[in-house]
């Protein structure tokens, strides 16, 4: 029976091979510069390339010592490092430990180039680049039908308003096919009538994206009646499509963002105006209910029949301050008459008699005042409280009071 082995086996052997391969250990490579990432560790993951074929590459944190410049698409550097196999994929890859810069590669110049010619015919100028729509009803869609950057737009498209209608043109996006599929795809949504058009795809190498670096995709993209949002690849990688597009979404998921209004926003707006609304008007209903309140009083106020009773009031309030006025008074005048009652009382002769005194007048009226207005024999009038008497003076004598009071 033959031997079996497993794949760890087989991926150490292939290792060992490499490790004892001198010409590997230590070797320098000449290409370009394709689809470099810069790690959040400080590892360099790029690809060199050259027409005939692809090397993947690694530079480690530790060996960034040996780099004296940023690495970039399109570069053509001299990358010298040794070539081993990652046992876990079972793939091989040059390990870089110094790069040195060589020239620019013939994509990038070729970028560069038409970049140039574009932008002096004005192609890339703002007054051309038309507004997106706030609010759509169809979103067209140029890309791939499979993979990451259509599933990203339907979901967030979806997501952010599921009332928008999504039109997707499955292009070739990638290859000798992809610029016409593309162009087709654009010409094809702009005669449905659209609302706005995403062109794009996701991210991978520059000759992966090249296709939207063609010419006669930009002048597609330019000459589109309907406005096109361009999302090609990640946040870093630009195309001349990006330049020439009413606007660049740094990714697929951001361009589905830029061009769908989020409708759940679009609600809470619209309840919190009518929140507004709401309030402004019960304030204004307040407001001209009160005024309605305050007229119909002043109405009242000023009615006939309203000054008639105010006026009765009045006469009524007189009355009754008349009346008061007159009962005080009456008192008053009935106190002051008991006083000068009393008052007079006291200085009433007929009280004198009623204490027992008595009035002695003489014949002709005269009151007896002293004993020399009479003369024995004259004749007085004694007035007591029922009556008076008749009687003769049979003697008089002359004594001072407190004579008189002793003699009684």
């Amino acid at each position: 029976m033959r031997n079996v082995y497993t794949v760890a086996q087989v991926n150490s052997y292939i290792k060992n091979m490499f490790i004892q391969d001198y010409f590997l250990s230590s070797i320098s490579v000449k290409g370009e510069i394709s689809n470099c990432k810069y790690h959040t560790s400080g590892h360099i993951y790029f690809t060199l390339k050259d027409r005939s074929g692809t090397i993947a590459c690694v530079m480690f944190a530790g060996s960034r010592s040996g780099l004296a410049f940023r690495l970039a698409d399109g570069q053509q550097v001299i990358v010298n490092g040794r070539i081993d196999v990652y046992e876990r994929d079972g793939k091989y890859q040059l390990y870089a430990q110094n790069i040195t810069k060589q020239g620019i590669g013939d994509l990038y110049v070729r970028f560069e180039q038409l970049k140039k010619e574009l932008e002096e015919q004005g192609m890339f100028a703002a007054q051309y680049k038309r507004k997106i729509p706030r609010y759509i009803r169809n979103l067209g869609v140029v890309t791939a039908e499979t993979g990451a950057a259509v599933r990203d737009i339907i979901n967030i498209a979806s997501r952010r308003n599921p009332y928008v209608q999504i039109i997707l043109y499955p292009a070739i996006v990638q290859g000798e096919a992809a610029v016409a599929s593309i162009i087709n795809g654009i010409h094809a949504l702009e005669t449905f009538g659209v609302d706005v058009i995403i062109v794009g795809r996701g991210g991978g190498s520059i000759e992966d994206l090249w296709a939207f670096n063609e010419e006669e995709v930009a002048r597609a993209v330019f000459e589109c009646s309907v406005p096109v949002i361009s999302a090609v690849g990640h946040e870093t990688d630009f195309t001349i499509t990006d330049y020439v597009a009413d606007l660049r979404a740094p990714t697929p998921s951001a361009a589905a963002e830029l061009a769908v209004y989020d409708v759940r926003e679009l609600l809470e707006r619209m309840q919190a105006v009518r929140e507004i609304y709401g309030r402004s008007m019960e304030r204004k209903l307040r407001e001209v209910y009160s005024q309605l309140e305050n007229r119909k009083t002043r109405l009242n106020y000023l009615s006939p029949l309203s000054r008639i009773r105010e006026k009765r009031h009045f006469a009524v309030r007189l009355e009754e301050d008349l009346q008061a006025a007159m009962d005080r008074k009456i008192a008053e005048r009935k106190q002051l008459l008991l006083l000068y009652i009393e008052k007079m009382k006291g200085l009433s002769p007929l009280e004198k008699l009623r204490q027992g005194y008595s009035y002695v007048s003489m014949a002709d009226g005269r009151t007896l005042l002293s004993v020399e207005q009479v003369k024995n024999g004259d004749r007085l009038k004694i007035y007591v409280t029922d009556g008076y008497v008749e009687a003769g003076v049979l003697h008089k004598e002359a004594a001072s009071g407190k004579q008189m009071w002793d003699a009684e």
